[in-house]
């Protein structure tokens, strides 16, 4: 970990194929080879909360993280989703199998790639970027169908058993993406809104270097919509935020990196070139 940006020394726990930090006794966060899955809850309290639900073929890996937080054949009150794309849900039918009767909620925009009904758009292995970007095309965009226990995030903002919590709508990256917040704490679970690595660079997802950076560039489609929801987040002024991809960060990093990311974000985020960069149609 860096210690630059943290005062005290974050609780880490390893497992087979990742790690998983805890930030503060109830929020909790594992790096599943890529990406992070959102534990909320603490242990020895009743209720939990699961936001996202991690890579492909990782749903025994992540029965095993909640299991060993939060005691054996302990079962989520919900699963939340910041959005649909495949490394984000992509355990989560596994899991669904596993704690029968979960509830799954998403903004309503998102629901046609959850209900079997639209994919999403290609992604685009011409964007402008690295290895990551280039390979993209062989990343799955199809949709799932978990209709059955789908659910509408509520329309006044508040978090299904997280009353402190409140989601924002912060579409560009997909339409119905969303970030959660907790204004108590200024505490902030940004999805891909903007991430903390630059995810299609492999050298530096390799190496989890730290930076503030826009959304993933390959999967996301509409860049205006992008950058209206940077700004939208950079303006609640978060001391921690725990993105979709990257470590964790907090403090005067997050602040100066977060407002230098909403002031320049066409110089930081926006790709020269990419077949949804400039309006183009999707």
């Amino acid at each position: 970990m860096n210690q630059s940006k943290d005062s005290h020394m974050i609780p880490m726990t390893s497992f087979s194929s990742g790690k998983g930090y805890e930030i503060r006794p109830d929020l909790y966060y594992y790096t599943n080879k890529i990406v992070n899955v959102i534990f909320i809850g603490e242990p020895g309290k009743e209720g939990w909360t699961l936001i996202d639900a991690g890579m492909p073929n990782a749903g025994g890996e992540l029965i095993e993280v909640a299991e060993t937080r939060f005691g054996k054949d302990s079962i989520p009150d919900a699963i939340i989703l910041t959005h649909g794309h495949f490394d984000h849900v992509g355990s989560i039918v596994h899991l669904l199998d596993h704690w029968k009767n979960v509830p799954v909620y998403a903004h309503p925009d998102e629901f046609p790639f959850l209900t079997g009904q639209l994919a999403y758009p290609d992604p685009d292995p011409t964007v402008e970027g690295g290895m990551l970007a280039k390979i993209s095309s062989f990343y799955p965009h199809e949709p799932i169908n978990i209709v059955e226990v789908l659910r509408p995030l509520p329309a006044d903002n508040t978090v299904p058993n997280l009353p402190e919590w409140r989601w924002i709508h912060t579409p560009g990256h997909s339409p119905g993406h969303v970030s959660f917040y907790q204004p108590k704490d200024k505490v902030l679970v940004a999805g891909d809104a903007f991430v903390t690595v630059r995810v299609d660079s492999f050298f530096k997802v390799l190496l989890q270097t730290e930076e503030v950076n826009g959304p993933p560039r390959y999967f996301t489609t509409d860049w205006d919509l992008a950058k209206e929801s940077v700004i939208k987040l950079a303006a609640l002024h978060p001391n921690m935020a725990i993105t979709g991809h990257g470590h964790h960060m907090e403090g005067e990093v997050l602040h100066m990196g977060l407002q230098h990311l909403a002031f320049d974000f066409d110089h930081l985020a926006l790709p020269k070139y990419g077949k949804y960069v400039h309006g183009q149609d999707v």
